[in-house]
């Protein structure tokens, strides 16, 4: 079969129909806006390469003006759906686009009118192809393998856009958008054909890294403090304790609720969990940078520093036991206070490991509770605590 404009117009029209196909029952899966417009714009391309083929019967309106003004509005779907996987915001004018489209129904009707129609579309393909890929700019921080690709791919269908409108005036160019003939159409229909290909498995390939990075980072919180489990602190904490040397002390706290039992007793569990994601929230805001938190089950949450030292393991646990003492007890009235038993740990040698680091923790949260509650437990294990042990 031989690749004529026919042929090469139907290739296009399966591929985009599988591409919108596609696309739409990946976002019936996973809801992400951006994949139902991408799979709007190739379900327009559907479209619009089908009233193409109508040229060749003589409609040239809508095998000609409508056909092209549907393929810039499926480029304008590419952005839209650019724009909201970026979160980007775009700017009303780019609505203008379709008064553009418009106005080509006005172009003088003389033999130079091909040559304009095709200056004018690839004009009005080339702008949001070219603004989508320059919104995938990475801005100093990694984009995954699809986006890398799709914005490389979409920069690159942007300027052949833009070559070829600059190419139309070319001395001796032959343009017939009404019979497709030309050079220029013949390489366009080529390169719209294999564009499709591969701007969909761009797309799907970047929305499919997104959700695998959703779910990744889904199934390394706690789902409902959002703080980090336990499994994600073991991966996390080798780098921080890795940094622990004599002049950068490291420390861990071990923090538990007192009576925790009597605010499900007495207020229900799902006032329990509100006081959880209360006290949460204020380790997240009390976190020193380059700390790690976690819940490790139940009441029961834990704090790494570096650099620390005991004044200022001290100075967050008080802020952490004043200001959750204060808001439970102006919301839960128990015949016991509800308050925050604190075992710390301080020392300057990387432990043998995290689970090691816990238990020397839980033996200080231990004397805490048997000291009567509500108070911080420090046993300091660097070489000045030692010595001090000692001297008492």
């Amino acid at each position: 079969m031989a690749l004529d404009p026919p042929t090469m117009l139907t290739l296009s029209i399966a591929l985009a129909a599988a591409a919108a196909l596609y696309l739409a029952i990946e976002w019936r899966s996973v809801r992400e806006p951006s994949l139902l417009f991408w799979s709007a714009g190739f379900a327009t391309i559907t479209l619009g390469s089908t009233l193409a083929l109508l040229r060749g019967s003589g409609l040239l309106l809508i095998g000609i003006w409508f056909a092209n003004g549907l393929l810039v509005t499926a480029h304008w779907l590419f952005l839209l759906g650019v724009a909201r996987f970026t979160q980007a915001r775009l700017s009303p004018a780019w609505y203008l686009i379709f008064v553009a489209w418009l106005a080509m129904l006005l172009l003088p009707d003389e033999p130079s009118w091909s040559k304009l129609m095709l200056v004018a579309n690839s004009l009005l393909v080339a702008l949001p192809t070219l603004m989508a890929s320059f919104l995938l700019r990475p801005h100093g921080r990694s984009l995954s393998v699809g986006a890398v690709q799709l914005r490389y791919v979409l920069l690159t269908h942007g300027l052949f856009y833009l070559i070829k409108a600059i190419s139309v005036a070319l001395p001796g160019t032959l343009i017939d958008l009404a019979a497709f003939r030309g050079e220029i159409i013949q390489i366009s229909l080529v390169e719209g054909a294999m564009a499709i290909m591969l701007i969909a498995l761009s797309m799907t390939g970047t929305e499919r890294y997104r959700r695998e990075e959703r779910i990744a980072r889904l199934a390394a919180r706690d789902p409902l403090t959002a703080l980090y489990n336990r499994r994600a602190l073991e991966v996390r904490a080798p780098r921080l304790l890795a940094e622990v040397s004599s002049t950068r002390p490291g420390a861990l706290l071990l923090i538990d609720i007192d009576n925790f039992k009597l605010v499900n007793d007495f207020y229900g569990h799902t006032a329990g969990d509100r006081l959880l994601v209360s006290l949460s929230e204020m380790i997240r805001s009390a976190l020193p940078d380059g700390a790690l938190a976690a819940r490790l089950g139940g009441d029961e949450f834990v704090i790494l520093l570096n650099d620390a030292s005991s004044e200022r393991i001290v100075g967050l646990g008080s802020a952490l036991r004043d200001q959750f003492h204060q808001a439970a007890s102006q919301t839960f009235v128990t015949p016991e206070p509800v308050t925050l038993s604190i075992g710390a740990s301080l020392f300057n040698q990387p432990p043998a490991s995290l689970a090691a680091l816990i238990e020397q923790g839980d033996a200080a949260l231990y004397e805490s509770k048997r000291g009567g509650r509500n108070s911080i437990r420090l046993v300091d294990r660097t070489q000045a605590g030692d010595e001090l042990q000692r001297a008492r």
